[in-house]
């Protein structure tokens, strides 16, 4: 049966078109660290042999699916695809990923999914922030609520990214629904193999959009942003409503945040993440906003928008010393364009980033801040 699975997987990715180029390979983040990695010869052996054999190797796992060999690819081979296929019938043989932290994300998105516990994910919500019960849009926060209790270590203060949203739309008259019983998107789950769990989630999800009779949802997440808008209507068929981005929308009202945009001087490079950057096609939208910021002196990183490495880890899981090496590169290259700042448009970015600022790998003259672009734009605003 995993073979019949596996061999349609590779046929409706285009694996059986590879031409053995090596241009994934060269392109490949892990790669250029970890030699024994190769997105070239893993394809190769799939063709070549039985896809089984692929799927209990834990070599399944080491894959960003960042989606730069994709876009290098001269035959249009969807690796990313064909490693999520690939990572559920892995699951389903019992091959299971290295999960960080211990598990407990992966954990708590499981118990999001199967339990009807209530939960209490409103605390973040302050006085200042007016939020409503009916309207056209919603905000769908994701985990947010949670990083910070599990990444208290860090200082990553990711819930400040939900507050700044809620804040630039409140400045924009726009008073958003925030679901009290909305549950992870299931984003980690379902690259992690776990694709019955992340039914369970879309299906919970999406059952909450529709009876709230909201028509428009934002994230400030690109994860939540590809999985609800690429990887929902999969599962769960048309959804009845728009998802948006918050960049996107942002951008479109440039004109009038400019004015309420205070002065920032600082010097700053961005971030592309990989679900919003190649994933789903924007780069422009978070430069607009950066740009819109008067002050700022904005320097692109040597690899950037298309050819933007990733942050180094994805999925909450085989985080290592490849993946620090990759992230320590990264702030390297922000810090040697003249940046006193790293603008991400992604929580895991910002976190992983924050890590790996608290290592050793950083001399402390070339460390830099990092901070999430709402946020940046929300303490930018005019009182």
């Amino acid at each position: 049966m995993a073979t019949v699975v596996l061999e349609k997987a590779m046929a409706a990715t285009g694996a059986f078109r590879c031409l053995e180029c090596g241009k994934c390979t060269a392109v490949c983040p892990i790669s250029r660290y970890n030699g024994s990695y190769s997105p070239r010869r893993l394809v190769g052996r799939m063709i070549t042999g039985d896809p089984k054999n692929v799927a209990v190797d834990p070599a399944v796992w080491t894959c960003l699916s960042c989606g730069l060999c994709n876009a290098r690819c001269p035959s249009d081979v969807k690796y990313s695809a064909l490693t999520k296929a690939l990572r559920a019938e892995a699951f389903r043989l019992g091959n299971l990923p290295t999960c960080s932290h211990g598990g407990a994300l992966q954990a708590t998105m499981r118990i999001m999914a199967t339990s009807n516990e209530p939960q209490e994910r409103m605390g973040w919500v302050t006085d200042d922030l007016k939020i409503a019960e009916k309207g056209e849009w919603a905000y769908f926060v994701g985990c947010l609520p949670y990083f910070d209790a599990l990444f208290s270590d860090l200082n990553s203060e990711s819930i400040e990214i939900a507050q700044s949203t809620v804040r630039l739309l409140n400045h924009l008259g726009i008073e958003p629904v925030v679901f009290k019983d909305e549950r992870c998107c299931g984003h980690d789950l379902l690259w992690g193999g776990d694709v019955a769990n992340f039914k369970l989630l879309a299906e919970r999800n999406v059952k909450m959009i529709r009876e709230s009779g909201v028509k428009k949802v934002l994230t400030s997440c690109p994860e939540c942003y590809r999985t609800l808008t690429v990887d929902y209507p999969e599962v769960v068929g048309p959804l009845g409503f728009e998802t948006v981005y918050v960049t996107e929308f942002l951008a479109d009202k440039t004109d009038q945040l400019r004015k309420k945009l205070g002065e920032v001087k600082r010097t700053v490079s961005y971030q592309d993440p990989c679900r919003l950057g190649r994933h789903m096609g924007i780069f422009d939208s978070p430069r607009k906003m950066i740009n819109a910021i008067p002050g700022i002196q904005f320097h692109e990183m040597a690899r950037s928008g298309m050819r933007a490495i990733c942050c180094g880890t994805s999925a909450w899981q085989s985080c290592d010393g490849t993946s620090k090496r990759i992230q320590t590169d990264r702030l390297l290259g922000a810090h040697n364009v003249g940046a006193e700042m790293l603008i991400t448009s992604c929580p895991k970015c910002y976190i992983h980033f924050k890590c790996a600022l608290q290592g050793e790998t950083i001399p402390e003259d070339k460390k830099i801040e990092v901070k999430d672009l709402v946020v940046v734009l929300a303490d930018a605003m005019k009182s």
